[in-house]
């Protein structure tokens, strides 16, 4: 029952195989398995950020395995900024944050064109300060200053 699309959902527009393609070409991987690493990696971590519609959506729109890479998290209650997020990555697969931001860029500048424009809005909306240059966007929103 659940290995059957849904009538009402579009397959996704690539493949995992060429959706590694594409981050390996991004990032300037050596390998397939070091792209690949990258966008497990990645695509944790956002999923344990991203809540609601946004999430469904996204993960309609990525190829299977990384769709399922995406939804296995379970979503955090606090969401860090931007630069949080790859600190985060960076603890969590002892890489140093240099690597962290590489390997982020990489991966969601391929999510990014893969969500397309309005649902990467709709999800940099949810998200606090700091993400839209991670996916390769302009952070157009007003900077919050502490008072």
């Amino acid at each position: 029952m659940y290995d059957q699309p849904r009538p009402n959902q579009a397959p996704p527009a690539t493949t995992f195989d060429r959706m590694l393609e594409r981050v390996r070409y991004e990032g300037a991987y050596p390998t397939r398995e070091r792209a690949e690493e990258a966008v497990r990696t990645v695509l944790a971590a956002l999923g344990r950020q991203i809540t609601g519609d946004e999430r469904v959506d996204l993960a309609q729109a990525l190829p299977v395995e990384a769709a399922l890479t995406l939804t296995a998290q379970i979503p955090d209650t606090e969401h860090p900024t931007g630069w949080g997020f790859v600190k985060d990555i960076a603890a969590r697969s002892g890489t140093t944050p240099a690597v962290a931001r590489w390997d982020t860029g990489a991966v969601l500048a391929v999510v990014a064109r893969l969500a397309g424009p309005d649902l990467l809005a709709r999800i940099l909306h949810q998200l606090p300060d700091g993400y839209a240059l991670l996916f390769g966007q302009a952070d157009l929103r007003p900077q919050q200053h502490a008072a």
